[in-house]
Formats: C-alpha cells, structure tokens, sequence
C-alpha cells in the first residue's frame, strides 16, 4: 500500500523529536530512547526463544498502558513491517493485522489519545479517510481513551492518591484519572476496553510521574509505581518502563515497592542514567531516570548499565537486593563495605526527623528582634537563610533540644546530577536558645560549641558527604539518608585524610571519592 509505505518508512526529521513535553512529570518518550528499550526486549526474547526475532510473531501482543506520543506503538508497528514481511507479503494486508490485532494503547489523556492516533494510523481518527487502518469499527481504533473519575474517600482518590480539593472540579477539566491503574482487576478493565480477554506479551512505556498534590498540601506523590504494579498484575512475559531514577533509593511510600522490585530477582537489565538530561534532552529534574526489563520467566542478576553524567559505564551483573538501597556506582561498595565491617554507631542515630520542631517552612509567627521568652529561629525565604525570632511556647516538639548545641542540616539541596557534587548545603552551627522550621533537619544534642563544630567538619568532608551520596538520589536528604555514616568522637577536627586512615580507602579508592565529591569551601557554613 503506497500510502503506508510512505507512512512507515524512516524520516527526517522525525515529528516526534519536536514536540514539546506536557512537563517534567509527563515526559514525551524520545524515538531514539524508546527504540533502546524495544532492543533490549528483543534480545530478551531471542535468548529466551533459540534467537528467534520478536518482530517477525504475528501472533505476538503489546501495550503501551500510558501512551502520550504513540511513539511505543509506532516503533513496533515499523519493526513489526519490516520483521512480518515473509510470513505477509502483501503490504496493506501486514499492516492491517498489526494495527488491528498487535498494537493497543491506552491514552493519559484525551489530547494524547489523538496525538497518539496521528503517530500510529496516520489520523486522529481510526476510522478516518487518511488512516492507515481499514476495518476497525470505531475511531478510538486500538488506542482507547474515555474520561474516567476518581473514586474519592474524604480527601483522596482511593486509587491514585490524587488530592479531592484540587481536582474534584469541572469535568470540562482534565482530571488526571488514569485509566490503567484506577481499577481492582486490571484485568477486567482492559478486557472491556479492547473487547475481550487479552494477553500481552509485551508491555512498555513510559507512565506519569507524579500526582500534584498527592502527599498533602503542595506536596507531590510519586504514581509510575502504580502503573508497574498493574502491569506486573497483566503477567506479560516482558515489561519494560522508564521511571524515575529515585525509586531505587527514596521516595514516600515506596519502600514496598523498591523491596518487592529489587528482590524478586524478575529484572533482568536495569539501565540508569544520574542525569536526566542525558536520556530526555531539555528535560531537567533531580535524581535522573532509567528503564528495566522485568521477566515474568526470569530469576537472577541484572546486567546494570550506570550513565554517570555523560559516561557510560561498562555494564555488569549485580544483585539488585544486595542492601535496603541500591548502590548505583558499583565502585562504592567496596568502600561501604569496608566503613559497615567497623559496626559503628550511624549519624541517623543523632539526626531528627522531618520538622525537627514542629514547624513547617511556611510558619510565620516571628519577629525580627528579640524579644523577652523568645527563640531564635533559623528559617529560609526565597533561597535567603535568615534568623528571626519566635515565641517558646510556640515549640511543642523536641524541646528537650532547644537549649542544646546543634548542627542544622539543610533537608534539601539539588544538582541536577552534577558531577563531582558537593552532595549536601551548607550546614550551620546552632547555639543553645535556637530552633528551625522544616527547612532544616538538626544534629544533636551536642554538649558543647567544640563539640557542634568537630561534627559540622566532619560533615564537611569528602567522606561524609560521599557516603550521604549513596543513599540521596534527589534533592531531599532526611534522616535515613545518613545511616551509612559512622559517628565518630567529637573531640577533634575530622579530616579527610584522618578518615581515609582510619577506614583504610586507598589510593584508588581515594582518587574515586575525589572524583565523585568536591571539596566544600571553608566559607561554606
């Protein structure tokens, strides 16, 4: 067929590299990206099938449960062409069974179920006179989209998490109730929507980030997870997401999830870039990104490719589970291993949780002076650390450490996977008769300002903040960020050449700490 030969066919350049993404959070799935995906699911089936070529099954399926560009379906629909044309000669004829029982979507949205339509039938309408496709009986064609509701309790969506009183509002809004993770049996639901029972084969995407709102106030929830979880619950033979480089070490209310994922053994490639705009050029958000390929037959070791910045590493096996979080850079366990053998004490011992007294960032009740049975309060405004000053009585939680020597930490600090990194902010000696807001998470209590200060050193060094690296991957730092970090006697002014003896890090080993940290400069407090 003339007019899908034209289609099909690569061209330059490719629309899809062009258009804008709907945000950080909601990002357009570049061709060249997804097509490294779709590789490393055809090894994958080619070693696990005596090397047969995936592309050329026509009785093979695929979804792509969280289609925005279409830019999934249209890369297999190419491969599928080319790889099919043996066992279907005829072009038009090939072309329609891959479309029509291959291929299937499911939109986030309504304007991307059109803009995915555009990308695989040449139409926003299946049914349209410029599609590609000839015999489907509705226009969705095999990209369904209808608007669904949140299912609200009081505050939440009971699926998503989604905030009532921010999208609880006109239905002429987009609502962000998406379709493939707003259900109890996913299987069901994707059998109503496409007609029938359906087994994927294969299952990729790229999911929404986040949920505006999700964690209460302006704070945001994490949702890809969802979207793993329910493809998992499809038991494709192969799944493979881009998500968020964080879940591997952070995030609220994924400590299940990264357990379940990192120790199943089901992951079979993990590929994981500390820079987000390295894979999704113009795209810019801390923690970077990276894909898997989980298989519903495999059991083992991954082979863990790290793009540390520009570079990419040589891939290797690792076990994902081997510690509660996992160490992106391989060349750091050696060295965590070695600090773990002395079974000391850890600095999240001595460091409070969030909002160490209570009161939020946007608190407001101070005065810039002094005044009789006041605090000081250490607080930031539009980036400026400022002290001002607070009621006592306005302290209702640790106030045992009000009166005591600390060391404020600030809770976050992002560098968009700069590297060498300085990892954390400056850190602040606090006297006794301070407190802070939620900005910061506080060190102590300490007995005296000799003590505060060895500590704020010591947090200085290359290899404290080395350490906090490992378990950081975004900009927030909260107390278990620092529980692979000994605590060390606060007597005396912590070196990091004091530090490396101690541990016993060797030259190498030092060249690589260097490498990775820069130094803190002295005015840095």
């Amino acid at each position: 067929m003339e007019q899908a030969a034209f289609t099909l066919r690569g061209r330059n350049p490719d629309v899809l590299t062009c258009i804008a993404n709907l945000s950080n959070d909601e990002v357009f799935t570049p061709p060249e990206f997804a097509n490294r995906m779709l590789d490393t699911v055809a090894q994958a089936w080619a070693a696990d099938h005596g090397g047969a070529n995936l592309w050329a099954d026509k009785s093979v399926r695929f979804l792509d449960p969280c289609t925005k560009s279409g830019v999934f379906l249209r890369e297999i629909t190419r491969r599928l062409v080319t790889g099919l044309a043996g066992e279907i000669p005829d072009l038009e004829e090939r072309v329609e069974h891959i479309l029509t029982r291959q291929v299937y979507g499911i939109a986030i949205t309504h304007l991307t179920s059109l803009l995915a339509r555009r990308s695989l039938y040449c139409s926003k309408h299946a049914q349209g006179r410029h599609s590609i496709a000839r015999s489907f009986q509705h226009d969705a064609g095999n990209i369904w989209f209808e608007r669904l509701e949140h299912t609200w309790n009081e505050t939440k969506c009971q699926f998503c998490g989604a905030p009532r009183a921010i999208l609880a509002r006109n239905k002429d809004i987009e609502n962000y109730a998406y379709a493939f993770i707003h259900t109890d049996n996913v299987a069901e639901h994707v059998a109503k929507m496409f007609g029938g029972n359906m087994q994927f084969d294969v299952i990729v995407g790229n999911p929404p980030y986040q949920m505006k709102g999700g964690a209460g106030g302006t704070s945001d929830s994490s949702i890809y997870h969802l979207f793993v979880e329910q493809a998992i619950r499809l038991e494709p033979r192969y799944l493979s997401m881009v998500i968020p480089s964080r879940w591997l070490a952070g995030g609220r209310g994924m400590d299940d999830f990264r357990n379940t994922m990192l120790t199943d053994r089901h992951i079979s490639h993990l590929v994981d870039y500390t820079k987000m705009s390295t894979a999704f050029p113009g795209v810019d958000f801390e923690g970077g990104v990276g894909y898997f390929l989980w298989g519903r037959e495999y059991q083992g070791e991954a082979q863990y490719t790290l793009f540390q910045g520009e570079h990419r590493q040589p891939t290797i096996r690792r076990d994902l589970g081997a510690q509660d979080t996992f160490v992106r850079d391989h060349r750091a366990l050696g060295i965590l291993e070695r600090v773990q053998r002395f079974r000391e004490p850890t600095m999240d011992q001595v460091i409070s949780g969030d909002t160490p007294f209570g009161l939020p960032t946007n608190f407001s009740d101070f005065k810039d002076s002094a005044f009789p049975d006041s605090v000081s309060l250490y607080r930031t405004e539009r980036g400026r650390r400022l002290v001002v000053h607070t009621r006592r009585t306005n302290i209702k939680k640790n106030t045992h450490l009000i009166d005591a020597w600390k060391v404020l930490f600030p809770e976050a600090y992002g560098e968009r996977g700069a590297i060498p990194a300085l990892v954390l902010g400056p850190s602040i000696v606090a006297p006794p008769g301070s407190v802070c807001t939620q900005t910061y998470l506080l060190a102590g209590p300490l007995v005296t300002r000799e003590q505060a200060v060895s500590l704020q050193r010591y947090s200085k060094s290359r290899f404290f903040r080395f350490l906090v690296s490992l378990r950081k991957i975004t900009q927030h730092a909260l107390r278990s960020t620092y529980s692979w970090v000994p605590q060390q006697s606060w007597d005396r002014d912590w070196t990091d050449e004091l530090l490396f003896e101690k541990y016993g890090i060797n030259g190498d080993e030092k060249g690589f700490i260097e490498s990775m940290i820069r130094p803190m400069a002295e005015g840095d407090e």
